[in-house]
């Protein structure tokens, strides 16, 4: 397969997969996230990097926002918000991490292209990505493991950020001084 074509598969697959978020899981999101004193973000792998990169989107947008693990992550509590990202929902560091959160008290919204799995059960709220995973051939994504799943969580996060963005009336300005400048 020449690049063009793997990457017109990787788009029409992405396309398919974004327009079957549900808005209102999105919205639910969002108001979370207006509502939540510090936001906290786990997952693990490519997902736990998906997480990574919204934390840090968040605090461009001027929120508290921590990595769970980090050496600085403070306590979380009452007030707070736990961001879980499992593609399969079944991931037992980011189940075990999102009971933990609720147990301190906190929220949770996982997002995970599996409804029905443990990792949802225990959330606040859902945003269910639909992303197919495992043979083409099969109904599933051309692409290795849950590639579709993760470029689409990183697409519907940024989304999110930026409705948040607009909401907070934070200019790409007022950002930058925000962004790391010991790079």
């Amino acid at each position: 397969m020449e690049f063009d074509e793997s990457l017109r598969a990787i788009l029409e697959e992405l396309t398919r997969t974004l327009g079957g978020v549900s808005q209102r899981q999105a919205g639910a999101l969002h108001r979370l996230l207006s509502e939540s004193k510090d936001v906290f973000v786990t997952g693990e792998g490519r997902s736990g990097l998906v997480a990574r990169c919204f934390a840090m989107r968040l605090m461009h947008l001027g929120l508290a926002a921590h990595v769970v693990g980090g050496t600085t992550t403070p306590a979380f509590g009452e007030g707070n918000l736990l961001i879980a990202v499992s593609g399969s929902g079944e991931t037992d560091l980011t189940c075990t991490v999102a009971r933990l959160a609720k147990e301190a008290g906190g929220r949770v919204a996982a997002v995970t292209a599996a409804e029905g799995s443990p990792l949802a059960a225990a959330a606040d709220i859902v945003l269910v990505i639909p992303a197919a995973h495992g043979s083409a051939g099969q109904g599933g994504s051309a692409q290795y493991g849950r590639s579709l799943f993760e470029q689409a969580a990183l697409l519907v996060l940024d989304a999110v950020a930026l409705q948040l963005q607009r909401k907070l009336d934070q200019a790409a300005e007022k950002m930058d001084t925000r962004h790391a400048n010991l790079e």
